[in-house]
């Protein structure tokens, strides 16, 4: 058989994630669209970016499919942690006639938490994305070969980060793609 049974070793560190937020949050501080929406998708891009990168994602937190786009599982209730403690308020603003919730730091990200390749991944995905509606930056996630790869609700499994959006399929390919995809419960039809 072609396919070893190996996945990732990832550990979910909930402080480095609570910090990230913090971090990409005020960051979109300016952003007419920092909204929710496009908060979700730049810590989805950031994780699965660094995946590529450097071969592990930065907080470890699981991402799930849903119909508008990847969100991370564990946002809210670390976004309500964050809100109870006066850390950071959730402002409702109206931009364009659209409603969108603004999370609004009231404190400092703590950086000594995430490393400089990880803080420069983060940015390096802000940057791609800062022109961006939330509506154009949820439609880019559909395009993203792990969420059309998953199944709706499930979690999105970081190794498929590694997937190219064009491939050329050989019967080797497709034979690791069906073993992967049986592993994971995904589907290896496109979306």
């Amino acid at each position: 058989m072609l396919i070893e049974e190996r996945s990732m070793d990832i550990e979910y560190d909930e402080a480095k994630f609570t910090e990230m937020l913090l971090y990409v949050a005020d960051k979109l501080g300016d952003d007419r669209a920092g909204g929710a929406t496009k908060l979700n998708k730049i810590l989805y891009f950031a994780e699965f970016a660094h995946v590529r990168r450097h071969g592990r994602p930065i907080s470890g937190a699981d991402y799930f499919r849903l119909d508008q786009g990847p969100a991370p599982r564990r946002l809210k209730p670390v976004r309500q942690r964050l809100l109870d403690a006066g850390e950071a308020v959730l402002v409702e603003e109206d931009v364009l006639g659209y409603s969108l919730q603004r999370l609004v730091p009231r404190r400092q990200p703590d950086l000594t938490l995430l490393t400089p390749l990880e803080i420069q991944t983060i940015d390096d995905v802000l940057g791609d994305l800062a022109n961006l509606t939330a509506k154009q930056v949820s439609d880019l996630s559909h395009e993203d070969p792990a969420w059309r790869h998953t199944e709706d609700m499930q979690t999105i499994p970081y190794e498929l980060a590694l997937v190219a959006k064009e491939q050329v399929i050989t019967p080797i390919a497709a034979e690791l793609a069906e073993a992967t995809a049986l592993r994971y419960g995904i589907s290896t039809v496109d979306a």
